[in-house]
């Protein structure tokens, strides 16, 4: 658990250590090759510039509001079935709720409907692993406006094809998000298409930012909001919507650990290109914050966490059981350095969390709740040897029943086991209540046979509360 700080000399640290867990590059370590690559000029934004980086203003939030009303679902902001538990005054804005199942879709419908005339005809281009795609090729399909997507090779599947679906032109290319946006950027200068960046164009920005608005008209007397930090552009534009109405609240970016671009460019005082790693939240997985995103957003972050993959399936599985929402690791990430302990100083406040999306692979889902319930001492693997005698295993099968635990996989192993060859070794997964219904099962086999081995794992030591 890392929590980030500003230091009054301008230097940051994590839990009182400097926080260098990747190594960072500020030179073109994914650029193509000179022969793919023609110049830098070629493959440039016009709208993000980093030597006139734009800082977007509260009278485009509120622009933005007004002209996407018709098309943008006013999601609800309920107070979370976890507050008591955690000694907070939660709050969750449900924005998974919008039609594509993310936030993406304000500013994707602002940034086509501030187009020129020319432009709409034309059509748009962006870069995207899914979901600025989907809102996009959504709202685009809506508008009559022609869109091109280019969507890494590593993109889902199903979000290839839903984009498709809403009739976009949809290109799989590129190992990567750099490969893809300098593959999008090429099209754009070839065709005249006008690329959008999914969380750096400025009226991307905008479109997010109404996202404030909504909080501050549906919770009276917010203390903080937590939001996720990928790029920067959703951040950039709650911050400045809160911050402009209520100065006094607090705003907590929350980043994986595995993704730290927004904290390593508060380091270097501007962004700079970032070593990734796989995530739970790969929403947030942009290996360089925004240049506009980061100007806009940086003097208003009150405090950055970075959080751990581990508390992100927490998060994901709390989020499922209590609250009956199923969240893509990126919208868990505030509720995980919660749960972590990170932000203890919003003990008694009034609270509001960001679900920003819900679009997560199933398979990954099922992951995340495994892993959850193994933090809690809820899913035990464990391998005990015993007789190997008719009713041996029947019996062990007997007893846990007879406590109440389920048992979900069973085999034994005679062939390979050291101790004499009357013994099996029997190895189970099982699930239990709680914590305090794993330790009397735990009891039980230590009481009842000499070889009990449980299965060890950083996550069973995590200090989670009983009554959640």
């Amino acid at each position: 658990m890392r929590d980030l700080n500003r230091k009054s000399n301008g230097e940051e640290r994590v839990n009182g250590h400097e926080f260098d867990p990747i190594a960072e590059t500020d030179t073109g370590s994914n650029d193509l090759d000179s022969s793919t690559v023609h110049n830098n000029e070629e493959l440039s934004d016009p709208y993000c510039v980093e030597e006139s980086p734009n800082k977007i203003t509260f009278e485009d939030i509120t622009s933005a509001a007004f002209k996407i009303k018709c098309g943008i679902i006013n999601t609800p902001c309920v107070k979370s079935r976890l507050s008591d538990a955690i000694g907070i005054d939660l709050y969750l804005k449900k924005d998974l709720l919008q039609a594509t199942g993310s936030f993406k879709e304000r500013g994707a419908r602002y940034a086509l409907v501030m187009l020129k005339d020319e432009q709409r005809r034309i059509g748009v281009i962006s870069a995207s692993l899914g979901n600025h795609a989907l809102a996009l090729c959504y709202h685009g399909n809506k508008l009559g406006i022609p869109v091109t997507v280019v969507m890494p090779v590593l993109a889902p599947i199903m979000k290839i094809a839903a984009c498709r679906q809403y009739g976009a032109n949809v290109i799989v290319d590129g190992l990567d998000m750099g490969e893809a946006k300098r593959i999008a950027l090429r099209q754009a200068k070839e065709k005249g298409l006008t690329y959008i960046n999914g969380y750096d164009h400025p009226d991307i920005m905008a479109g997010q930012g109404t996202l404030g608005l909504e909080i501050v008209e549906q919770v009276p007397n917010i203390d903080a909001v937590v939001v996720p930090i990928g790029g920067g552009g959703l951040i950039a534009g709650v911050a400045l919507a809160v911050k402009t109405l209520h100065p006094n609240v607090m705003i907590i970016g929350v980043e994986s650990e595995r993704c730290p671009s927004f904290y390593m460019a508060r380091k270097a005082n501007r962004p700079i290109q970032t070593a990734i790693d796989s995530t739970l939240a790969d929403g947030l997985a942009v290996p360089k914050v925004g240049c506009n995103a980061f100007v806009t957003a940086n003097p208003l972050v009150d405090k950055l966490v970075v959080v751990k993959e581990e508390w992100i399936a927490i998060a994901i599985l709390k989020l499922v059981e209590n609250e009956k929402c199923i969240v893509e690791g990126a919208g868990a990430t505030g509720l995980a350095a919660i749960l972590a302990g990170q932000l203890e100083e919003l003990k008694g406040k009034r609270v509001v969390l960001l679900l920003c999306g819900g679009n997560i692979d199933t398979t990954i889902l099922g992951r995340c709740l495994e892993r959850g319930l193994a933090a809690e001492g809820r899913l035990l693997k464990f391998t005990v040897t015993v007789s190997d005698r008719p009713g041996g295993i029947a019996e062990l099968c007997r007893m846990l029943a007879s406590i109440g635990v389920s048992i979900k996989d069973i085999m034994h192993e005679r062939a390979w086991i050291m101790s004499d060859i009357f013994s099996v070794d029997v190895k189970v997964v099982c699930e239990t209540r709680d914590r305090e219904h794993a330790e009397q099962l735990k009891n039980m086999l230590h009481q009842n046979y000499q070889r009990v081995v449980f299965g060890t794992s950083d996550m069973s030591t995590l200090n989670l509360p009983l009554s959640m």
